[in-house]
């Protein structure tokens, strides 16, 4: 069971992040990850749309006989996570924005995430259990991830809907942190930061929550059992597109994301 490969899945290329990260913590493992391209984004897709599709990714890794499935997407954690923990057998790993954390900044904060991810229900519970509503500034950034999709991860483009995303905020309040709530937005980390900081007169952090995510797989996979033994070879990882297409561009954006 413990050289049973970990699964991953995203609406695309967003959840590469969180596999890197997963990869440089825990680098003995095998990997799968599989990225629903053919139905991306998931952002902007309804609550039932997006169940359908994670059940699917979920069935696909299942198959795939892993040990573990990481959910790396907070769009699909937000409207899927309880059904696919009642659907399969294996530990079922979530995404979460990482508010709590931020809370422990001094000013407002800034959450980006995908229109879906802010409606839902699971993201407003967080948001109420941590009675952070009067401190935390909700943003759906409609179009972002999109770009980031297409491989897009500076220029005019990117920016210009960073600043479109940030322009009903009142320029003049004190920004503490910023949290990224949409996995594809850790390819920009170091973009949003900048238009922050120069937007408001910042220097905020920004906090991600594929770090949590990573650890608290680690953990899970320690408690059940489940950890590969540590040798001297590396892991392998493959990786699956919903288009059947080649999946280079996963590979070439793995080797490019510094986790």
């Amino acid at each position: 069971m413990n050289s049973k490969p970990i699964g991953f899945f995203d609406s695309g290329v967003g959840g590469i992040s969180v596999l890197k990260t997963a990869f440089m913590k825990m680098p003995y493992e095998n990997y799968i990850y599989y990225g629903d391209n053919k139905n991306a984004p998931y952002g902007e897709k309804t609550e039932e749309r997006i169940k359908e599709l994670s059940l699917a990714a979920g069935e696909f890794l299942f198959k795939k006989n892993v040990k573990a499935i990481v959910m790396a997407c907070n769009t699909a954690t937000s409207a899927a996570v309880l059904m696919m923990r009642e659907r399969f057998s294996i530990p079922v790993i979530s995404m979460e924005p990482a508010v709590k954390p931020a809370l422990e900044t001094q000013g407002k904060i800034i959450v980006l995430a995908t229109l879906a991810t802010v409606s839902q229900a699971r993201y407003i519970g967080l948001i109420e259990r941590l009675s952070a509503r009067d401190k935390v500034i909700s943003v759906g950034c409609g179009g972002l991830a999109e770009l980031i999709e297409r491989g897009e991860t500076g220029g005019t483009q990117v920016l210009g809907c960073i600043e479109k995303c940030l322009s009903g905020i009142n320029r003049d309040m004190r920004v503490g942190a910023a949290v990224l709530g949409c996995t594809h937005y850790s390819f920009i980390e170091s973009l949003i930061k900048s238009r922050i900081d120069k937007t408001f007169n910042a220097d905020c952090r920004i906090f991600d929550g594929r770090h949590g995510t990573v650890r608290r797989l680690r953990d899970v996979l320690e408690i059940e059992g489940l950890l590969s033994g540590e040798d001297k070879t590396a892991g392998g990882i493959e990786f699956y597109s919903s288009r059947g297409d080649d999946t280079s561009f996963y590979k070439e954006m793995f080797n490019k994301f510094e986790a």
